[in-house]
């Protein structure tokens, strides 16, 4: 992965994924940002740069570590979504410190105007926090962003949602940006933002299109075989292994009620899964759970069956084997799939990689969900909390 070093950042140009490292002395004077776009500030999720109500970029940072309000980006599709600055009650929705959800609300409505104002909208560069050896604060640029997804129309894609916390309800924003086809952003089109000119000749065609146009060309990435190594499938941060803990602890002498969970997880991962029978141990036949997936219209639907199957195994500890979804239970479910059927396999734990590498190539329809995607799931349904997943648990999956 190309990285540049925290003294080459004022000369270098924006390249997706590449790292932009930080002084190594951790101090928030040595953070990238201001330096590969100066005047862009230091600190906060939103930094503008440029006085007046048009600026000449905006950046949107994330950490990726928010877990009330997850940012997350789709690398096949380029669709982006990023959370605004008012995520603690006692403010109104556009009364931040930082003005981030003004910034917002601006590049939104101009998006939509009727007179084509795409022109005053400026350039978000996207950036995701990415600590090296080198630099806790440096940075990875994930790209050149602008407002909007294709099909979305203006009450999709700003949307303002209500949360609530200590007891107290509040609004945040939530928007849907598309990553442009922009590999790379040249330092002399940086320069130009400076001085006021987003369309000169070093503008990005991808970027001049868009706001000729309106035509969004996004940065997608064809998907690929994905093997997903044993790391992959583990909770990467403290939160998610206590969360998937938290729920292996609760079903781990009671495996029969976890197939209730983890269908309705299946069905809180995308909202047109139907749910039809959680089958009884007695007679489902190596099904778990079955139901449907919608894929034509609400009012012309047309489903493709799927059956489930759920495994409650211990998850990976750190210095231990893990216990692995293996060979024989992926075969299992998948002599359990019938024509025009696909398989939905769910564990705490993880999939060993040979059951893995036999299923995608081989072409075989197995969705696997396993113990990251398990609190990732939780999460992003606002059970971002040892406390709410006990919560649900005790509430709605009562074993014994």
């Amino acid at each position: 992965m190309k990285t540049f070093p925290h003294q080459m950042l004022s000369q270098c140009d924006l390249v997706v994924d590449a790292i932009y490292e930080s002084s190594g002395n951790g101090q928030i004077v040595g953070e990238p940002i201001s330096k590969i776009l100066p005047g862009s500030g230091n600190m906060g999720g939103f930094r503008v740069s440029g006085r007046g109500e048009r600026k000449n970029w905006v950046v949107l940072f994330s950490t990726g570590e928010d877990r009330d309000w997850p940012d997350t980006l789709d690398l096949n599709t380029g669709r982006f979504v990023y959370y605004g600055d008012n995520k603690t009650p006692g403010h109104e929705l556009h009364e931040t410190r930082a003005g981030g959800n003004k910034v917002l609300r601006a590049a939104f409505t101009r998006l939509h105007d009727d007179a084509g104002l795409r022109a005053d909208v400026s350039p978000f560069f996207v950036f995701k926090k990415m600590p090296t050896e080198n630099g806790a604060r440096s940075v990875q640029f994930k790209g050149l962003a602008v407002p909007g997804y294709p099909g979305l129309s203006a009450t999709e894609d700003l949307v303002a949602v209500w949360k609530s916390s200590k007891g107290q309800r509040f609004q945040n924003y939530r928007a849907t940006f598309t990553i442009l086809d922009v590999p790379v952003v040249c330092r002399a089109w940086i320069a130009d933002l400076a001085s006021g000119n987003s369309l000169g000749l070093n503008a990005p065609s991808a970027w001049s299109d868009w706001v000729k146009t309106g035509r969004y060309r996004a940065l997608t990435a064809e998907p690929t075989t994905v093997i997903r190594s044993i790391e992959q499938q583990t909770p990467d941060t403290p939160l998610k292994r206590d969360i998937l803990r938290c729920v292996w602890l609760n079903f781990k002498d009671s495996p029969i009620a976890f197939e209730g969970f983890a269908a309705h997880l299946y069905g809180m991962l995308d909202a047109r899964v139907v749910i039809d029978e959680v089958t009884r141990a007695a007679v489902d036949g190596g099904r778990d759970a079955v139901g449907r997936y919608l894929l034509g219209l609400p009012d012309d639907p047309v489903y493709a069956e799927f059956s489930l199957e759920a495994k409650c195994y211990r998850p990976p500890a750190e210095g231990e084997t893990p216990n692995t979804v293996g060979v024989k239970e992926v075969s299992r479910l998948i002599s359990r799939i019938r024509h025009r059927q696909f398989g939905v396999l769910v564990t705490t734990s993880v999939v060993a990689r040979q059951a893995y590498e036999e299923v995608r190539e081989d072409r075989h329809p197995i969705v696997f969900i396993a113990g990251r995607d398990i609190s990732d799931i939780l999460i992003a349904n606002g059970f971002n909390t040892v406390e709410r997943v006990s919560s649900l648990l005790q509430n709605e999956f009562r074993v014994g």
